[in-house]
C-alpha cells in the first residue's frame, strides 16, 4: 500500500510547487507589462526660472465653434 501519508505529502507538494509557478509566471507578466507601459527615455532635467511666466499654449480655435474657453491656472507663493 505504501506509507502512510505519503499521498497527503504528495498532493501538498504538487500544491506548493504549482503555487510556486504561478507566482512566478504572474511575477514576470507584472514586470514585462510595467516596462511596456512605461514612455521611452532618455529622461532629462528641464531648468525652468520661476520669475519667468511659463509658456503657455495657445487656446484652440475651432472654426465651426462659436465660443471656445480657454482655462489656464499658475502657482504663486504667498506669505
Amino acid at each position: 500500500m505504501g506509507i502512510p501519508g505519503e499521498r497527503r505529502r504528495t498532493v501538498w507538494r504538487g500544491v506548493v510547487i504549482g503555487w510556486a509557478l504561478v507566482v512566478a509566471v504572474a511575477g514576470g507578466l507584472t514586470l514585462w507589462m510595467q516596462d511596456s507601459a512605461e514612455p521611452g527615455g532618455p529622461y532629462v532635467w528641464e531648468q525652468t526660472n520661476p520669475d519667468e511666466p511659463p509658456d503657455l499654449p495657445p487656446c484652440p480655435t475651432p472654426e465651426d465653434a462659436v465660443a471656445v474657453a480657454c482655462a489656464y491656472g499658475t502657482y504663486t507663493e504667498s506669505d
